[in-house]
């Protein structure tokens, strides 16, 4: 299973009526493969749209890509409203539960993306695999993947939340775990984005 992650920056002011374009045109693109998630960002680099799609390898993204593109009613249109368009390819770790499907997680999510050292990811996965079962004593974890292409050595973890006021309560408890954080060593850069799901979203 690999998951793409497609990830536009659009114009300040457009993300609402995009986002409806998308759910509407969402019909025809799903006859082909089914949507993930999709998120907007509420805080951290603002207007921007995240949408998940997971295939079982990049040949079945390559066929299905080819057959969607012939379909009239896809892609939505854009009215110019995307600026930047960035897509990686990401790998799941063992213990990741797949994304998709009707999962009410949360009204909110956060997504940390962390770069490393070359060589890390190995034992960043093996020390997530012994710790994260302390962390989900307190919140589910929504993803933990890895890139297969594009930028390398980064490792991106989703987490759920009601709100805001939620966020706080569960990383300050879990901060009191002997067990976590994980303390994977090779961490070089860190980023974090508070995104809310649309309301087609398969994850919400």
């Amino acid at each position: 299973m690999i998951y793409e992650v497609r990830t536009y920056d659009l114009k300040p002011g457009t993300v609402q009526q995009y986002e409806e374009g998308f759910g509407n045109a969402l019909k025809h693109r799903e006859q082909y493969s089914k949507l993930a998630a999709f998120w907007h960002t509420e805080i951290g680099p603002l207007n921007q749209i995240i949408h998940v799609w997971p295939y079982e390898n990049m040949d079945e993204r390559a066929r299905v890509r080819a057959e969607s593109a012939k379909d009239p009613n896809w892609p939505p249109p854009s009215n110019g409203a995307i600026l930047r368009m960035n897509s990686e390819i990401w790998i799941p770790a063992p213990f990741m539960r797949p994304m998709g499907g009707d999962q009410a997680l949360g009204n909110i999510y956060e997504m940390r993306v962390y770069t490393y050292q070359p060589g890390s990811i190995p034992e960043l996965v093996r020390r997530w695999t012994d710790a994260l079962p302390y962390r989900e004593e307190f919140s589910p974890l929504a993803a933990g993947m890895y890139t297969e292409t594009g930028n390398l050595n980064k490792w991106m973890h989703v987490w759920p939340y009601n709100d805001l006021n939620h966020r706080e309560e569960v990383r300050r408890e879990a901060s009191k775990s002997p067990h976590w954080p994980s303390g994977a060593p090779g961490r070089v850069a860190q980023e974090n984005k508070i995104m809310a799901p649309a309301a087609f979203s398969p994850m919400h």
